[in-house]
């Protein structure tokens, strides 16, 4: 029964947040959506009690089902209603009216620079503007496009002169797809930007203490595998080791799209999970209540210095509740740690249900690790365990299924060649984080001492770049499809469906992957 209720509320939160990124009718309808479901709720209460019947109870009660029901439309209205306050800061008077213009703004930049090939992005949440020589106090949040040099940091107070625009959509050269750039901004609140302004620095050091000292170990991380590793194999382990945004290339992240493992250029739910283990490991010693709050504070403090995406903050927190399950010695349902992380993301920023990618793909993915893994392990017995080497056949086979369809859906591009790249780098994945963080960590004592690391993590990445480049050169490696239609997606996720309540073992199978 706890489980019908749990999994009504969630579909409703959800179902409201969904509609309400397509459709805005105001919060009269999110009150009267809410009405309808205090009203069905209490005639069901109403029913039972003529028939005689106690709360819930009785042969033919109708209460049950009309309370999953109410509940299901109550949360949907809850889940409407928290989209609405996400819109609160969408319309900002001054800059509406500056749309064109030259303006002077300030304010501090409240993420790390997004470095690209030849220029870097700076989200800036403005506290003022100067007009007509005095300074006025406005909110609002910014996209910046700058210069690569001088490189400014997160915490710097800047003074920006420039013209204000709006995002602007475009189309993808890969795929042809049109990308809604503006929803991808919108969703963590910009709904402006301004290209190349004048940048002065006038103060630094306003942002988090804490967030600003993360970052400048990261910084300085990176320094260190930068001057033992050359580029692109020190780009290739920031992403995959701190979550470095840092420019792989244009042709070389084309080839990562092409071969389809774009996903580790960046840190994805795996690596999070590497990093968990390692991070649990490093306090086994420990008794285990202070184990689990010395890990939990770790990943945390991790998942804050790599930017908090996505996809890491829903690795985050199914990884602390594989430490809380292992330290209290429950099970651990991996399914309902899903939806509770799904919730908490959704209470945080409704907007990343519709509007962003990595959400979808992270969850799609960890929905077929959960659901797929148990169909496919049977049938690889014949592949030898050691190294982990089953287990990440059967991870990658499920999920690459899983979000495939997903993935023709927004990119149109299918990669024939994406299981057996991804089946040949990941088993050098978690070796090559591995070497790659001693190699960054070892180089604040001595640059000697790093160089052995340095060198077997350079010949890993060598061997992943290699592999990923000869692939892509082939002719066959990717198909482009020009359209592939929501109504398609949805009837292959159906056949999904149909095919796991065939197949599904009797007995269910836990998994601890992230």
């Amino acid at each position: 029964m706890g489980n019908r209720y749990l999994y009504a509320g969630f579909a409703g939160f959800v179902a409201g947040i969904f509609f309400r990124s397509f459709f805005d009718f105001g919060l009269a309808f999110t009150s009267f959506v809410a009405v309808i479901a205090v009203a069905v709720f209490v005639l069901g209460r109403i029913e039972d009690f003529h028939q005689g019947r106690t709360l819930g109870t009785g042969k033919g009660s109708t209460f049950g089902n009309q309370s999953v029901i109410s509940l299901f439309i109550f949360v949907a209205a809850l889940g409407m209603f928290r989209y609405d306050l996400s819109e609160l800061h969408k319309y900002n008077p001054f800059l509406e009216r500056s749309l064109g213009k030259e303006v002077t703004l300030r304010g501090i930049i409240s993420d790390e620079a997004d470095e690209r090939e030849s220029s870097s992005r700076l989200a800036v949440t403005l506290d003022s503007a100067v007009l007509e020589k005095e300074e006025i106090s406005i909110t609002g949040k910014i996209l910046v496009i700058t210069n690569l040099y001088p490189k400014w940091q997160y915490g710097d107070r800047l003074e920006l002169f420039g013209f204000i625009a709006k995002p602007k959509n475009f189309s993808d050269e890969t795929t042809l797809r049109e990308v809604d750039y503006r929803a991808y901004l919108a969703k963590d609140g910009i709904y402006y930007e301004m290209f190349r302004p004048r940048v002065t620095l006038l103060s630094g050091g306003q942002g988090s203490w804490l967030v600003e000292k993360l970052f400048a170990f990261k910084g300085a991380f990176i320094g260190n595998t930068s001057r033992l590793i050359p580029e692109p194999h020190a780009a290739l382990l920031g992403g995959l080791v701190v979550g470095a945004k840092q420019s792989l290339g244009k042709k070389l992240l084309d080839d990562f799209r092409t071969v389809g493992v774009i996903h580790i250029v960046v840190l994805s739910g795996y690596n999070i999970t590497i990093i968990a283990y390692f991070i649990e490991w490093l306090f086994s010693r420990f008794r285990k209540s202070l184990r689990l709050i010395l890990a939990s504070v770790g990943i945390v403090l991790f998942a804050v210095m790599v930017g908090a995406s996505a996809t890491v903050v829903r690795a985050t927190i199914m990884a602390l509740l594989v430490l809380l399950a292992r330290s209290t010695g429950r099970i651990y349902a991996v399914t309902r740690a899903l939806l509770i992380a799904g919730f908490f993301m959704l209470l945080h920023n409704p907007k990343i249900l519709v509007f962003d990618t990595s959400f979808q793909l992270s969850f799609l993915a960890t929905v077929g690790l959960i659901y797929f893994s148990p169909l496919i392990e049977p049938k690889v017995k014949w592949i030898t365990e050691k190294w982990k080497l089953r287990e990440i056949v059967v991870a990658t086979i499920s999920t690459q299924i899983f979000v495939l369809p997903f993935l023709l859906y927004k990119t149109g591009l299918f990669s024939v060649v994406s299981l057996p790249v991804n089946l040949l780098i990941l088993t050098a994945i978690p070796a090559t984080m591995l070497l790659g963080f001693l190699a960054g960590i070892s180089a604040f004592v001595s640059t000697m001492l790093a160089l052995p690391f340095a060198y077997g993590a350079y010949a890993l990445l060598a061997y992943e770049l290699g592999v990923v480049e000869w692939f892509a050169r082939l002719p066959f490696a990717s198909i482009t499809l020009a359209a592939f239609p929501s109504w398609l997606v949805i009837l292959v996720y159906l056949f999904y469906f149909v095919i796991y309540l065939r197949l599904r073992p009797r007995s269910v199978h836990q998994f601890q992957h992230l």
